[in-house]
């Protein structure tokens, strides 16, 4: 099937369904300012700075939250206990909400590694709040297992105060202030076990949902975002990092290589939407985004959801860590105290954390669904380009998007109305173009990068 001739006119058009948009190569229409939702900033603003640190000291209470204290958990003591009061505390939050959220574990035998003395249970915790509306689901997630100095010991003291009991605070706090909204999405708030040891847990529960083909659009991961003051002096209370995948699994990268969108992978244009929606809801607060898919040589829970396919997934961390408070055992040495303790958690940071987390998940799961099998044929050599879609749900327009090639984040917009394809006067030789849908609220879901195609 051939593109269609487009009339060449001096405004706004449509013809056959089609709008028709000829206007002034490249940077002539900026991003549209955005408006902040009432509904969403309440969510953000109702996120609670004591409560969040009165979760973070409960879990370093139990003494240590590592996988291999499970045969000697007690009812206040270790891994399990950890875990039961997690379940606890979203069956509590579940209560209110005439049914619509459930909780349960995913349990587990780990086999034993060679890196570990035996076969080792584990145990996550998984709460469901159901959306009104099928076909979509979110992810908010954290891991709530520690390490000292040695992870697979069993008996130590292993606080955790930072990585992770911070995220585990910021999961419970955002479905405490979220749960009462009747969201368009399923939003899954995840409690991990089993991540300092080879992201156990979340590779046990994204292959089930792989295997039962959930409709899986977005992962937020939480990993060590309490403290703002990293081990070398440096800190950037305004400043929050999100980490994002380059290429995705199994991708062509000779394709890739031919239209040049190696920057325009799933899980970048979630962190370009974090980036955006972030700043409207919580002032002078900054989301970095760093084009990696962790921290350098390292890993998180996220991963475990590309290698399945789930390809739009982030990490949350702090600006600037401190390594004298991971994986190391209490102690006092040369005048440095070491250990990861709860003193050291800033709780109007962790709070604003957890309002960047509250406000992209609100917005993605209110919003509307982004379009689908959006695709940039080529049919001859023009100064144009034409980009084509499938109607999203909740959708009443479409935005395409435009950046130079080597911009970050997207620079120029235009709303071409509720079509199913459109022509925009922007080179794709010199512009990376995408399309992302506006519902009646003026949210707007992520962008979407275009297949590129010969006809």
């Amino acid at each position: 099937m051939g593109t269609l001739k487009l009339f060449s006119i001096p405004r706004t058009g449509t013809y056959l369904g089609i709008l028709v948009l000829i206007g002034a190569a490249g940077g002539d229409q900026p991003l549209p300012a955005l408006t902040p939702n009432a509904a969403i900033a309440a969510m953000v603003n109702a996120v609670d700075a004591n409560r969040l640190k009165a979760s973070v000291e409960t879990l370093v209470a139990f003494g240590t939250r590592n996988d291999f204290s499970e045969t000697q958990s007690t009812e206040t003591h270790g891994v399990f206990a950890a875990r039961d009061w997690i379940a606890g505390q979203f069956r509590s939050i579940a209560a209110g909400t005439g049914g619509r959220m459930s909780v349960a574990l995913d349990t587990y035998l780990q086999p034993k590694t060679p890196r570990t003395p035996r076969a080792v249970t584990e145990s996550s915790v998984i709460a469901t709040l159901r959306g009104d509306a099928p076909g979509r689901l979110y992810v908010m997630s954290s891991h709530f297992d520690d390490c000292d100095g040695r992870c697979t010991d069993g008996v130590g003291v292993e606080p955790g105060a930072d990585d992770n009991a911070s995220s585990v605070a910021a999961v419970l706090e955002a479905a405490r202030v979220m749960t009462s909204t009747h969201f368009k999405g399923t939003i899954i708030f995840a409690a991990f076990d089993g991540e300092e040891l080879g992201l156990w847990g979340s590779n046990h529960y994204a292959h089930e949902l792989a295997a039962a083909r959930a409709p899986v659009l977005a992962v937020l991961n939480n990993d060590i975002i309490g403290n703002s003051v990293g081990g070398d002096g440096e800190s950037e209370p305004d400043v929050i990092r999100v980490f994002s995948q380059g290429l995705p699994a199994g991708t062509n990268v000779d394709a890739v290589n031919l239209v040049g969108s190696e920057n325009d992978s799933p899980s970048r244009e979630l962190s370009r939407f974090i980036a955006e929606v972030v700043p409207l809801y919580v002032p002078n607060f900054t989301v970095r985004q760093i084009f990696r898919s962790d921290r350098f040589m390292r890993g998180g829970d996220q991963q475990s959801f590309q290698a399945v396919g789930y390809a739009a997934a982030i990490r949350f961390v702090e600006a600037h860590e401190n390594f004298t408070h991971q994986h190391q055992d209490v102690r006092m040495q040369g005048g440095v105290q070491y250990g990861d303790l709860p003193q050291y958690i800033d709780a109007q940071y962790l709070r604003r954390a957890t309002q960047a987390n509250v406000a992209a998940l609100a917005t993605l799961a209110l919003g509307p669904a982004p379009p689908t099998g959006v695709q940039m044929p080529l049919e001859h050599l023009g100064y144009t380009s034409t980009l084509r879609w499938t109607p999203a749900a909740g959708a009443v327009s479409y935005e395409i998007l435009w950046r130079a090639t080597d911009a970050p984040q997207w620079q120029h917009a235009r709303d071409v109305g509720d079509v199913t394809q459109s022509t925009v006067h922007v080179s794709k030789d010199d512009y990376i173009l995408g399309v992302r849908s506006v519902d009646a609220n003026g949210l707007r879901s992520p962008a979407v990068y275009p297949t590129a195609l010969r006809e």
